[in-house]
């Protein structure tokens, strides 16, 4: 179990991030419930999805109890100030910037830093990231990972970027503590369509394959 530590701690039992980028503001509430009830934990809504901030507000009183929502695509401490204040449980960065972790620790806020050199994974966890995702990690795939993993086996590692349903037990086998997915986990055709019936038999499948 990973314990992300926050105002109210996130206890992660469900080792998959949804990722939703350009998600329809009007779809996003069923499509949200399905994907929670379909046994997804944590979803984060990217900062360059028109309306984001406003999608988080209007929907953080309908998240059931032991789920997350969080924004991504975090990349500068405007943006974070902007994602924290519309009340994200968490935020997810695709670069490292240490003020932007810096910014979520005073505001006690988890913070998932992307990183993708060896330095850039040491400097996100060393200014307290609580995760760090590597990305983009289809670039290089497992085997980055597992060689990551040599000198920084005390960092929990999280590999977005090309993970699918065909690749996640290589994945999670190479070393990651979590992984991070969209349209592979969702449906591409499923999104695009709004059919939530698919939508949920890709999500359970995705999330039943996970150790």
């Amino acid at each position: 179990m990973l314990l992300l530590q926050s105002r109210n701690a996130m206890k992660i039992t469900v080792p998959v991030i949804g990722i939703l980028r350009g998600v329809d503001e009007a779809f996003f509430p069923a499509l949200m419930m399905t994907a929670f009830e379909a046994g997804l934990q944590a979803m984060e809504v990217t900062m360059n999805t028109p309306g984001a901030e406003r999608i988080i507000r209007k929907n953080l009183s309908r998240v059931p109890k032991g789920r997350y929502l969080g924004i991504g695509t975090v990349r500068d401490t405007e943006e974070a100030k902007r994602a924290l204040d519309s009340g994200a449980a968490f935020i997810v960065t695709p670069n490292t910037d240490v003020a932007v972790i810096g910014y979520a620790r005073d505001r006690n806020v988890p913070v998932i830093a992307g990183a993708f050199s060896p330095t850039e994974v040491y400097t996100a966890w060393k200014h307290g990231a609580q995760m760090v995702k590597v990305f983009p990690c289809g670039l290089l795939g497992p085997s980055y990972i597992r060689e990551l993993r040599g000198p920084f086996d005390d960092i929990d590692l999280v590999a977005v970027g090309g993970v699918t349903l065909e690749n996640l037990r290589d994945y999670f086998d190479a070393g990651v503590r979590a992984v991070g997915a969209g349209s592979s986990l969702f449906g591409k055709t499923a999104l695009r369509d709004k059919d939530l019936k698919k939508l949920s038999e890709h999500v359970r499948k995705f999330v039943e394959a996970c150790p």
